[in-house]
Formats: C-alpha cells, sequence, structure tokens
C-alpha cells in the first residue's frame, strides 16, 4: 500500500468514529446518562454525556458509514485508491466503540476529579479512537485485521490528535463549545 493509500485508508475508515463526538455535541442536551447518580461523591458521567447526544452521534456515524459504503466504487474508481467498505458490524461498532470511549474518558475524569471540560491531554484526543478500535476488533476481528494494518493504525494514530485539535478549536471559535479540547 502506498504512503497516499494508507492516509486515504486510515481517514476513510475512521470517519464513521471522526463524527458521533462532533454530532452529540451540535445534536445532544436532555437527560444525562448517568442521571445525576455519583460514585465516590462525583459525578459517573457528569451533565455533558446524554442519552440524546449518544444516540445522535452514534446514528450520525452509523449514516456516514452507509453513505461511504454506496460511494466508496466510484470514490475508489476515480481516484484509484482500494477503499474498503464497512461490513454491517462495523456499522455500528465504529460510532458507537467511539461514544462509549468518550463516556469511558468523562467516568476517568470524574474520578481523578476533573471537573466537566477539564482538560486530560491524551486522553481528550484519543479517548474516542481507543473506543471505536476496540469494539470494532472485538466485534468484526477479520475485517478489523485486513483494514487496519500496522501503517493504517500508525497512520490514525498521528492524524487523530491533530484532526481532534483542529476541530475542537474550529467549534470553541464557532461558539459550540465552552473550551477548546
Amino acid at each position: 500500500m502506498t504512503l497516499v493509500e494508507t492516509v486515504a485508508v486510515a481517514i476513510w475508515t475512521m470517519l464513521p468514529a471522526y463524527v458521533p463526538n462532533n454530532a452529540a455535541v451540535l445534536l445532544g442536551g436532555g437527560q444525562p446518562i448517568d442521571d445525576g447518580r455519583t460514585l465516590d461523591d462525583a459525578r459517573i458521567l457528569g451533565d455533558g454525556k446524554t442519552w440524546r447526544g449518544a444516540l445522535a452521534g452514534t446514528l450520525a456515524g452509523v449514516a456516514l458509514a452507509l453513505v461511504l459504503n454506496a460511494i466508496a466504487p466510484a470514490v475508489g474508481t476515480a481516484t484509484g485508491l482500494a477503499l474498503p467498505t464497512f461490513p454491517p458490524i462495523a456499522v455500528l461498532a465504529l460510532p458507537l466503540g467511539a461514544i462509549l470511549g468518550d463516556m469511558l474518558a468523562s467516568f476517568l475524569k470524574r474520578r481523578t476529579g476533573r471537573s466537566r471540560g477539564a482538560a486530560f491531554p491524551g486522553l481528550d484526543q484519543l479517548d474516542f479512537l481507543v473506543g471505536a478500535l476496540a469494539l470494532t476488533a472485538l466485534t468484526v476481528t477479520d475485517w478489523f485485521t485486513a483494514t487496519f494494518t500496522l501503517g493504517v493504525l500508525a497512520t490514525i494514530v498521528l492524524v487523530t490528535p491533530l484532526l481532534h485539535v483542529t476541530t475542537n478549536v474550529v467549534a470553541y471559535r464557532a461558539g459550540l463549545k465552552s473550551e477548546p479540547w
């Protein structure tokens, strides 16, 4: 696989995981998943993790994966790149894993005494990525190992923090987020 193809496959396959948290910010709100419950005198997840946001984010990622499946042959023909399609389980696992990874990060933030929106370098940039990759690897292992080669994984780990920081700064400046991370 060429460098261009590796980067293209990395971004293409992660798009359904990149979208959910952004969609959750835009479409979320409402009832917190933890319903205000606490553990060790701290909220379990906090007000920022809502049922509507989790559902909207997951559905946005699923919709994007289905669109990518539909256009993959045409994009591949036009670009000469071999872009993968997503099996049904991966269509759900990538965005749901991203949401679950973000929820796990919120749980860890609350356990370490950080308030909602507080920075947690490293975790803030990679939580959704780890969740998406882990759930996908567990549920559709053969596709995962065929698609996420070492080069693709390395590219994802390098590119994702840059994309994450950039999109968060843009959302912050647009008034969609209260903090730039």
